[in-house]
């Protein structure tokens, strides 16, 4: 299970690292084009959800890796499950099921790796 958790979290950091690096370097347009729910955002907020998601991919990795304060994992993958949560919220209010579903898998895979690393195979 701890080999199958650190697949989980290293998939989870790459997909939030890409996405995080996107929402700060790319055009607004370009952004807008992509992810509807961008238009009624304002450019601060998405520079913060982009932030939180470049800290998050770190946080599944890095400190288990290093050995220094390993309960930044767990803590990193709760943190995302409260922001998909949020999300899948969003995509909801704005009727968008495709963005709903997407929310939810990722929420799922965050809440698995949050319960193993809180739980029976933490450090």
């Amino acid at each position: 299970m701890n080999v199958a958790l650190w697949i989980l979290q290293a998939v989870l950091a790459a997909l939030f690292a890409a996405s995080g690096v996107q929402k700060l370097t790319r055009p607004r347009e370009v952004l807008v084009a992509k992810y509807a729910w961008m238009q009624d955002t304002p450019p601060a907020t998405v520079r913060v959800v982009a932030v939180a998601e470049m800290a998050a991919a770190v946080g599944l990795i890095a400190p288990a890796a290093i050995g220094t304060a390993p309960i930044l994992t767990p803590t990193a993958a709760a943190g995302l499950v409260l922001m998909l949560a949020l999300a899948a919220g969003l995509h909801v209010r704005r009727r968008e099921p495709s963005g709903v579903a997407v929310t939810v898998v990722l929420l799922v895979v965050s809440a698995v790796v949050a319960w193993g690393r809180f739980g029976p195979y933490g450090w």
